[in-house]
């Protein structure tokens, strides 16, 4: 399997790949998306050899390959009509009734302007939410359409794609829009998959793709329940302490959660999971709890009701030696004190 290159030149590639982690976060401000509790898939494609199909997928029609773009690895759909690529998780139905996926995609200048997220039922991945300058459903009862973006804006830039499956009830959104809700869907997916329309010229990009089980509890009953609020939606660069925009769906209703209740305080706790040595990971979660807090002063919470610890690697919740299982482990905990 021959690597596909892009035509983009290298400084186009460059501002495409950092486009979606440079937004300001006060962009997502109105951002309601939270990810699932339990981390069943995560792959940044950093694992692959350039140039080979990713080890942590199956292929079902037409063809892929891991490429770098603007020195980041990404899964590039390069053949097919529809192409179609399938996360490769234990068991053939391992989504609960309610899940959440999520997912950077990048549509080049030329090409077609989304990608569709397939659900599977029953034997097939028959039915669809396509992710577009309108989103819309394929093959469903009836078949919706949502929010249109300017397609000039559009392509040529990096975009994250989520989905929230609840109680039969879909939620879309690219970027900081929701851009499509289904009240009643009809089915409840056992598996997802990935693809669309693409070709050698004119690729659909992927990467960052994650998939979680469970979520929908109100915080305030989290933690009335486990005295704690484990959260896999505050989301960092690689290595860094800088917050990614997407986090503020999490950081919105843990703001709410301490407006609502002036009594509350907690503790920020920044873990990390076994990567790397245990004095840098130490610091990286130290970082990255004070980084939590101070967003959340930023949003109006009195910094005396919060206070930040890191962890490092010490109290994983998970196994160190899976992609899944490394990923529950990098989380932000909130400790009622």
């Amino acid at each position: 399997m021959s690597a596909w290159k892009t035509g983009l030149t290298a400084a186009g590639l460059l501002a495409a790949s950092l486009a979606l982690g440079s937004q300001d976060l006060k962009v997502y401000q109105n951002y309601d998306f939270m990810p699932g509790d339990k981390i069943v898939f995560e792959d940044d494609f950093r694992a692959d050899q350039d140039g080979e199909f990713p080890a942590h997928w199956d292929l079902l029609a037409g063809q892929g390959v891991v490429n770098q773009v603007g020195g980041d690895p990404a899964f590039a759909l390069t053949e097919g009509n529809y192409v179609k690529v399938a996360p490769r998780v234990k068991g053939e139905a391992y989504l609960e009734e309610t899940f959440t996926a999520e997912f950077d995609f990048f549509v080049k200048p030329g090409g077609d302007d989304g990608v569709h997220l397939f659900f599977k039922v029953g034997d097939d991945f028959g039915r669809s939410v396509y992710f577009g300058t309108t989103t819309s459903t394929d093959y469903f009862e009836p078949e919706l359409h949502g929010s249109a973006l300017d397609q000039e804006k559009f392509v040529g830039v990096w975009h994250h794609g989520a989905l929230a499956f609840s109680k039969g009830q879909l939620k879309c959104y690219i970027d900081q829009t929701r851009v499509l809700v289904v009240p009643r869907a009809g089915f409840v997916p056992e598996a997802v998959a990935f693809g669309g329309i693409a070709s050698p010229d004119n690729p659909l990009l992927l990467r960052n793709v994650r998939i979680a089980n469970g979520g929908g509890m109100n915080l305030i009953d989290k933690l009335t329940r486990d005295g704690r609020i484990v959260t896999h939606g505050i989301l960092f660069d690689v290595a860094k302490s800088s917050l990614k925009p997407q986090s503020m769906g999490t950081l919105n209703e843990v703001a709410k959660l301490l407006k609502q209740n002036p009594g509350l305080r907690l503790e920020v706790g920044g873990h990390t999971d076994s990567d790397g040595d245990g004095a840098s990971n130490q610091k990286l979660s130290e970082a990255r709890a004070d980084a939590v807090r101070k967003a959340l002063v930023d949003l109006g919470v009195d910094g005396a009701r919060l206070t930040s610890k890191g962890y490092g690697a010490t109290q994983p919740i998970d196994s160190n030696a899976t992609p899944e299982g490394k990923a529950n482990n990098r989380r932000v905990e909130f400790v009622k004190l």
